[in-house]
C-alpha cells in the first residue's frame, strides 16, 4: 500500500513517531487498541488527515509511542526533534516486539 503524505501537522507527527520506532501502520493501531482488521487504514486516514483522531485515541497512540501528546501539535520541526529525543524509550519496541509475536502466534 503506497502511503499518502500527511495533510495535517498531527497527522505527519503520527507518521514520523511511528517510523522513529518501526511500527506498521496495523502495528500501530494494534497498540492503540484498535480492532486488527481495520488497524491499518484507520492509521492511514489518521496520518492523511482524512479522518480527525479523537482525544482518547491520540491519547492511546501518545502513550504506545511513549511521546508527550503536544509533540504531535509543535509545528516547528526542530522542536519536535528534540522533545521526541528527550523522550525516547524502550516501551514502544518493546511493545511492537509483543505484538509482532501476537500477530506470528496466529
Amino acid at each position: 500500500m503506497t502511503e499518502k503524505c500527511p495533510a495535517t501537522i498531527y497527522g505527519r507527527r503520527l507518521r514520523e513517531a511511528r517510523k522513529i520506532y518501526g511500527f506498521s501502520q496495523t502495528q500501530l493501531g494494534i497498540a492503540a487498541r484498535l480492532d486488527q482488521s481495520v488497524a491499518g487504514s484507520r492509521v492511514s486516514h489518521y496520518e492523511t488527515g482524512k479522518h480527525e483522531v479523537k482525544l482518547g485515541l491520540q491519547k492511546l497512540f501518545a502513550k504506545a509511542l511513549a511521546l508527550p501528546l503536544k509533540y504531535f501539535y509543535i509545528e516547528d520541526d526542530e522542536e519536535a526533534r528534540l522533545i521526541a529525543e528527550a523522550s525516547r524509550s524502550d516501551k514502544p519496541v518493546q511493545l511492537k516486539e509483543a505484538i509482532e509475536r501476537k500477530l506470528k502466534g496466529k
